[in-house]
Formats: C-alpha cells, structure tokens, sequence
C-alpha cells in the first residue's frame, strides 16, 4: 500500500507548475535534485531522451527534477554581433520543459562572474552547495567551465568526493545522423521540414500577433494573415508551406508564405498565412502555426494570373495532405 501511495505522490509531483528560477539565491528546496543542464535549443529527441531519464531517476530517488540552461544564449555574450536564431523562445522552451514533467528550470544568465568559473567551481559552489544536487545527467559531447574545464571525466572524479551520481547519455540517431540543434537548424533553413520534425520529435513552430499588410492577398481570393515573429526566433527559408494553423484554440489547415512578395516588388520579409475554411477578423489576436511539410521555393511570377494559379495549386495540395 505504501508503495502505491509512494507513487500517487509522484505522479502529482510530475504534473504540477514548472517553477522557473533566474536567481540560484531564490531556489530552497528540502527535496535534492537530478539535474541536467546545457542549452537545450529546441527540447529536440536528443533533449527528451535526458528528460525521460531525469524523469525515471526523480522516480527512483524520490528526487525532484531540474534543468539547468542559459538566457540569452551564450553566443549572444560571445558573439554579439552574430545573427543568431534560435529554435525555441524562452516561453516556448518553459511550455516543452513543463509538458515533458520537468519540476524546476534554472535560467542563468552568462555573465562575466558567471564565465570565469572553472568546470570544477561551478560543480562546487553551483551545483552541491546551491542547488543539492545529487544526480547528475548530462549530454553524450557536453563540457562546461571556463575553457571548458568541466567534463565528464572531473565529474567522475568529484561524484565520489561530493557524493552526487553522474551518467552521460549516448547519442541520439535518426537515419545514422547524431539530432543535434544544428542540424536542425540547418535542415530547416535547407526547407527539409519534416526531417526538421523527425528530430525535434513534434512539428515545428512560429507564434506571434497578426498585424497589418499591404491587404493584396485579398484582392486575389487569398487574404492572408501577416504574423509579428519574435526576432530571435529562427525562420525556416523563404517559400511557401503547409501548415496547421491554431486560431482561438481551433486548428485549421493553412500555406504559409515567408519571403518578400517579389511577384508585387516586395522589399521587406514578411511571414503571411492564408487560413482554409476561414473568415474572420484576427488583427492583434496571436496565433500559432506548425509547419507540415515544404511546397515550393519562392517564387517571382510574372503576373498576379499566374501566382494565382501556383496558390490554387498549392491549396489542393493543402487540402489533401493529411493531417
């Protein structure tokens, strides 16, 4: 009977609010945790496939689960003027961690006290004596620390001096390939959506708010919704797509445009949906879309007879495709 309640107890842990922390300061827990921690870019296969086992060993310890990430990302620090994007916001990333069963999510800032703390200081100061972490999870090629001082090896070593467990988990493969943010990253800006899909395990997506156009697709049977992207947010390559298009909590069928609207001498990038079996004012509402699969590239027509002819064509390809 205990045993049984023991799990009760769990289970209602798994599914309560994600807790988020910015501050190590603000963290106080009696329950010790199983951790892990890297950049978790798109809480891909690879990602998950830590999760469950965090999840499984909070199960057998009766410890709390924790991941411990970085905002902004580190290259941001790095590298500031690179024109990095990311696969995930920060609020899509809580919405993965919370739905995969995470407890508790330390978000830190990579400052430069932060930076110049060797691999075995923030195992020490970090880690132990802030966070009482007593299993330790981390990525098949991960290290951390300054010059990435902080591997596998050193936590090896310091587990049995600070009594914690530490487990490094295997790569994760799709079609013999290592899932990496990278690759993912590469594949959606080469418009190969659903190997993108494969590897982050669900579909990806852009949310944002629907904002004013140029109003041309209405005048050619096909109004579109203009969507306001979060600037750090990655866009797979111009072209157009299939997409399921979340309004309000209703799901509809939908091709998207991303691109600059050469065929009417578009300058700027703009992000357009066109909404099947749809008709209503959404201005300011946001919206969600999950990109299925990959038309075409885009496309400079020489008149708006024969753009209509390519939407018309890529409308019955929507309305077949499966969803």
């Amino acid at each position: 009977m205990m045993n049984n309640f023991k799990g009760f107890i769990f289970a209602v842990k798994i599914f309560s609010v994600l807790k988020v922390f910015k501050n190590f300061n603000d963290y106080s827990s009696q329950t010790p945790l199983a951790l892990s921690l890297g950049m978790f870019d798109g809480v891909h296969l690879g990602h998950k496939s830590i999760i469950d086992e965090l999840t499984k060993v909070g199960a057998d310890n009766n410890l709390e689960t924790a991941v411990l990430t970085f905002w902004p990302h580190p290259r941001f620090v790095f590298n500031p003027n690179e024109d990095l994007k990311l696969l995930n916001t920060l609020e899509e990333k809580k919405s993965l961690m919370e739905k995969y069963g995470i407890h508790n999510l330390f978000l830190k800032e990579f400052d430069e006290e932060f930076r110049n703390l060797t691999g075995e200081e923030f195992v020490r100061q970090i880690l132990i004596e802030k966070l009482n972490v007593k299993y330790l999870i981390i990525g098949y090629d991960h290290s951390f620390g300054k010059n990435k001082s902080g591997n596998f090896e050193l936590l090896q070593k310091l587990s049995k001096e600070l009594d914690f467990e530490v487990e490094q988990m295997e790569a994760i493969n799709i079609h013999e390939n290592n899932i990496s943010s990278t690759k993912i990253r590469n594949a959606l800006l080469a418009g190969h959506i659903i190997n993108a899909n494969e590897m982050l395990g669900y579909s990806y997506s852009v949310s944002g708010k629907v904002v004013h156009g140029k109003k041309i697709g209405r005048t050619i049977g096909y109004p579109t919704a203009n969507i306001e992207t979060d600037s750090i947010k990655l866009l797979p390559k111009k072209g157009a797509y299939i997409v399921e298009v979340y309004v309000k909590d209703q799901q509809y069928k939908g091709m998207l445009s991303i691109g600059t609207n050469p065929t009417v001498n578009g300058q700027s990038l703009t992000v357009e949906v066109y909404i099947l079996d749809f008709d209503g004012d959404i201005y300011d509402e946001n919206i969600t879309v999950k990109f299925r699969d990959f038309l075409h590239d885009e496309i400079k027509f020489e008149g708006l007879e024969k753009l209509i002819e390519r939407l018309d064509e890529d409308k019955r390809l929507t309305e077949r495709f499966e969803f």
